[in-house]
């Protein structure tokens, strides 16, 4: 088992009596910084500070307790973002009816990337609702040709 997989067994208790779920756990550098960025969210894909800070305390607690990370670093846990990356299947279907980012491996439509709303997802087609000027259109395409999926703020 690595580091992160410990870390992971570690504070996922803590997000459970938390109410939320973990995004992502991983080491990142800030400088001459070591950094453990814990992302979490709501079942609902929000975060808000007070879960953030409370959480963060728990964690610190827990990782402090079991001493396994031999150098020092910061802990920072936050929201995976707006704009996270969907990576999985499931994580697309409970994304129906959002706002989405999609970057083909091969040409759709012509378009080699779209921007709308994920109208639905039925095996592995992708149905997305977009403008094109002043008319919504549809595209449809098989999950095989994505090269990247996330969520889009819409403006």
């Amino acid at each position: 088992m690595d580091q992160i997989e410990k870390i992971v067994e570690c504070v996922n208790p803590i997000l459970d009596e938390a109410g939320v779920s973990l995004y992502e756990a991983r080491w990142t550098n800030q400088g001459k910084n070591k950094v453990l960025q814990i992302a979490i969210m709501h079942e609902d894909g929000t975060m808000d500070l007070e879960t953030c800070a409370t959480v963060s305390e728990k964690i610190s607690e827990v990782l402090d307790a079991q001493d396994f990370i031999s150098f020092e670093y910061f802990l920072e846990i936050c929201s995976p973002g707006a704009e996270r990356k969907l990576r999985s299947h499931d994580e697309i279907v409970s994304s129906t009816g959002k706002h989405v980012f999609v970057r083909f491996k091969k040409a759709v439509k012509s378009m080699n990337e779209v921007t709308g709303d994920l109208v639905s997802v039925e095996g592995n087609e992708l149905t997305i609702a977009y403008r094109d000027k002043a008319a919504v259109r549809r595209v449809t395409f098989n999950e095989e040709n994505i090269d990247l999926i996330r969520l889009a703020v819409k403006l």
